[in-house]
């Protein structure tokens, strides 16, 4: 093939995360909302009875659905599911910083407005229930911080015998921040609480 051609059939293509296609992705969205005159973010409790980290504390969203446009599509349909409310209660949505996590999930995160707390339903198949922390709360509070670390483990009948140093080879050990806030009683950590680290450093 000549150079002409490669560089042609490259040109203008939208560049993607490499490999995305295999990891596990999900759009969510941190909800701001006025309660009591006093700006508050939104957050669910998942409910008791689903298999997938049951009673945890999250933002809004979930996996990409087939019919989802696109990655803020995601959010809002899953919003809207999961809150009981209309695409037009939503507004003033804003893309944040993806996360490609060490278990193979990729998180598009994105902020928005919702106009009235009164007029949210939980959907109880998904959410337990639902509780707001004053945005000032979080602006004036620094979470626990603790490290997590991700070491390479090669699989049985790994070829050490075609890269150099064999079964010493120096793997890397990766080292990522874990985030803990509480208030009230709840526990904010995980991906939730590295999607709200990241906005609140934005908005300081």
């Amino acid at each position: 093939m000549e150079i002409d051609n490669i560089l042609n059939k490259l040109n203008g293509r939208k560049v993607g995360v490499l490999g995305e296609k295999d990891f596990f992705r999900v759009s969510v969205l941190l909800p701001l909302i006025v309660k009591d005159g006093e700006t508050h973010i939104l957050f669910e409790v998942r409910a008791s009875h689903l298999r997938r980290q049951p009673n945890e504390v999250c933002f809004p969203g979930g996996k990409f659905d087939a019919a989802d446009r696109n990655a803020m599509a995601c959010a809002v349909r899953e919003t809207t599911e999961e809150l009981g409310i209309k695409e037009s209660d939503i507004s003033n949505i804003i893309p944040l910083d993806y996360l490609v996590n060490g278990g193979g999930t990729i998180v598009y995160p994105f902020v928005g407005k919702i106009d009235d707390l009164s007029i949210i339903r939980p959907n109880p198949d998904e959410v337990g229930e639902i509780f707001t922390v004053p945005l000032s709360y979080l602006l004036n509070t620094k979470p626990a911080v603790y490290k997590l670390n991700f070491q390479v483990q090669p699989e049985e009948g790994f070829p050490y015998d075609l890269i150099i140093g064999g079964e010493n080879y120096k793997w890397q050990i990766r080292q990522m921040d874990e985030y803990f806030y509480e208030y009230d009683g709840n526990i904010i950590w995980g991906l939730t609480a590295r999607v709200l680290t990241h906005f609140l450093d934005l908005i300081k």
